[in-house]
């Protein structure tokens, strides 16, 4: 049975975050320009500038986190930012929206326009002090997530309704051509953030249905957790034995009578869970890394 975990409401909430060694989870509202934590010490939030939507732990103090023009490192205590890349500089219509740490200690990030233009946004991965453009001409994307054993890493560009395997080499970087990996578009359900267990089942939130649905690794559903709220937009596994599904929602898109409908539209939502989680990766600084231009 699902419940609130925190009950600020978020316009676009995304990027839930469980940092293993705060033992807090951190997550976003985009469209407020908004950081949000809660852990038993309590919760905290800072403000930005600009669009901010996903994040990665560096150390216990520290964050990598990705906004519309770059992705920096951000100090928990002091608030400062210090920018490592340059994210999509010379267009202003696109922003930053789901990204997740690889096993590697790299991190995928992906764009997409303000207002959803059409193949407007790519996916890249940032590794080693390199940006690197992987998917092309893609207008939402979501479902960055990696299998435990490393073979594939997942994604999906919303408006297809198909989610996408890559497979991965030794070092995090794919080879080959993206494959379909789930299709749901027979059951015109939305795809949107994602996140594996420890037994490589695929958690995934459906936006528009209200719910987070478990797939195994051969693709079938095997059940799902529904939340009050439409507009799921991503799951975590939290808590100290990350057996607690976390699920940030949305209120974007809702006009006043699905507002009435859904009073608790927006906030996040925690469910236990009898499946656990994988820690999520440190993302690993690169020595002497200076801003560069991603590469195609």
């Amino acid at each position: 049975m699902s419940g609130v975990f925190d009950s600020r409401p978020c316009t676009l909430g995304e990027g839930p975050l469980w940092h293993p060694e705060r033992e807090t989870l951190f997550w976003f509202d985009i469209i407020g320009k908004r950081l949000l934590s809660k852990s038993a010490d309590g919760t905290a939030e800072w403000f930005f500038d600009e669009h901010v939507s996903a994040a990665g732990w560096i150390d216990r103090d520290t964050l990598l986190i990705a906004s519309e023009s770059a992705l920096f490192r951000f100090d928990l205590g002091s608030g400062e930012r210090t920018d490592m890349v340059a994210l999509e500089p010379d267009d202003p219509v696109t922003r930053s929206n789901d990204g997740r740490a690889d096993p590697w200690g790299g991190f995928w990030i992906g764009t997409m326009g303000k207002a959803a233009q059409p193949e407007r946004g790519a996916i890249y991965r940032y590794h080693g002090g390199e940006l690197r453009r992987l998917v092309a001409r893609v207008t939402i994307s979501n479902a960055i997530a990696f299998a435990p054993d490393r073979r594939f890493a997942t994604f999906t560009d919303t408006p297809t309704r198909k989610v996408m395997r890559l497979a991965l080499g030794p070092d995090g970087w794919p080879r080959g051509q993206p494959e379909v990996w789930l299709d749901l578009a027979a059951e015109e359900l939305n795809p949107d953030g994602a996140v594996f267990d420890s037994q490589g089942r695929f958690w995934l939130a459906e936006w528009g249905a209200a719910r987070v649905s478990c797939y195994g690794p051969d693709g079938s559903r095997l059940r799902s957790v529904d939340f009050p709220a439409p507009h799921t937009s991503c799951p975590a596994f939290a808590g100290p034995d990350l057996t607690t599904l976390c699920c940030t929602t949305a209120l974007q898109g809702m006009d006043e009578a699905q507002r009435a409908a859904f009073p608790l539209a927006g906030q996040t939502f925690a469910a236990p869970i009898d499946a656990a989680g994988l820690p999520e990766p440190r993302f690993v600084l690169a020595s002497g890394t200076q801003a560069r231009r991603p590469a195609s």
